[in-house]
């Protein structure tokens, strides 16, 4: 599948407002609306998709970066299981398929508690366990959704943006909400009638619960798209020591790199973990001796392949 310029538009455009109506887009990027629609479904069926998420930092839930070994026998079963856990947003088979790593969400301590303590013990074949606590996000995520390089101007960049959620309200996502928030995991750009029959409301009832939601940042939209698609094929996890006193420095540095998707602030005996992408291997071996190996502060790196994402942001069909 060709991914053209226009392609990366709507894509780019995705990440700024997972829900811009057709009509928007085309208005801005100068094309039919009918071109946008016929492209995104092109998208789609190449494996794009829009998901809703719950902002785990607003809400603050406990967020948990779980890093598990396996026998190579096991991996892709326990990555599947994960993934078609609701409560999980990213898993990923990695190093050579021997290590499953996973970010688990929860509004409360008690499933965190029961999967650590109780399912994962008693799981089959599972070498280790380490869990990591994400104490700060700096890209990705909550706190990401733009790409830092874009092929939209920065006027279209201000057009199609998503207003920032307002930062003295409260974000809430009670019961009644989740039954909303899972249709939209599921395919984040349904219509307002098709949730509405979905969900047995009213399309007014929708169209006010999701607004509120996005306006006190409760949930937020993410992009699922294959980096290769978009030419990156050298997909790695990288697992930071870093001395604290230079923690924030690197990982706002980091934050600020093209090649980074994901960075944040971890607990356990790597501090800083981040997400990357190259177009390929020599590109990523320029990266970490270039970018990385010279920041002050960081002690250690851990490099692992990312050999496939069985679940990136959206729920598992």
């Amino acid at each position: 599948m060709e991914v053209d310029t226009l392609d990366r538009g709507i894509i780019d455009a995705l990440r700024l407002d997972g829900r811009v109506a057709f009509s928007a887009l085309a208005e801005v990027l100068g094309v039919s609306d009918q071109t946008v629609a016929r492209r995104y479904r092109r998208l789609r069926d190449g494996g794009l998709r829009v998901a809703a998420l719950p902002d785990g930092v607003r809400l603050g839930y406990d967020m948990w970066m779980i890093r598990l070994t396996t026998t190579p026998d096991s991996a892709g079963a326990i990555a599947d299981a994960l993934a078609r856990r609701p409560d999980t947003t990213w898993v990923t088979l990695g190093s050579g398929g021997t290590e499953v790593t996973c970010v688990v969400q929860n509004p409360g301590t008690a499933d965190r508690e029961q999967l650590l303590l109780q399912k994962l013990p008693r799981t089959p074949r599972l070498v280790s366990v380490r869990a990591h606590c994400l104490m700060h996000h700096f890209a990705g995520g909550p706190v990401g959704g733009e790409a830092r390089v874009t092929v939209l101007s920065p006027e279209q960049v201000l057009q199609l943006r998503y207003p920032a959620p307002d930062p003295g309200a409260a974000a809430v996502l009670d019961d009644e909400d989740r039954p909303l928030l899972a249709a939209l995991n599921r395919d984040g750009r349904l219509g307002f009638p098709q949730l509405a029959a979905a969900l047995g409301w009213s399309e007014s009832t929708v169209r006010r619960r999701l607004d509120n939601l996005r306006a006190t940042g409760a949930i937020f939209f993410d992009v699922e798209v294959e980096p290769a698609l978009l030419g990156y094929r050298a997909r790695f996890l990288l697992w930071l020591t870093v001395a604290p006193a230079h923690l924030a420095a690197v990982g706002q540095e980091l934050a600020r790199h093209e090649e980074v998707v994901f960075v944040a602030a971890t607990t356990g005996e790597t501090n800083l973990m981040a997400t990357i992408i190259c177009h390929d291997m020599a590109e990523l071996y320029t990266y970490v001796t270039d970018r990385i190996g010279p920041l002050p502060g960081v002690e250690r790196l851990e490099s692992v392949p990312a050999l496939r994402h069985v679940k990136q942001v959206a729920a598992v069909l």
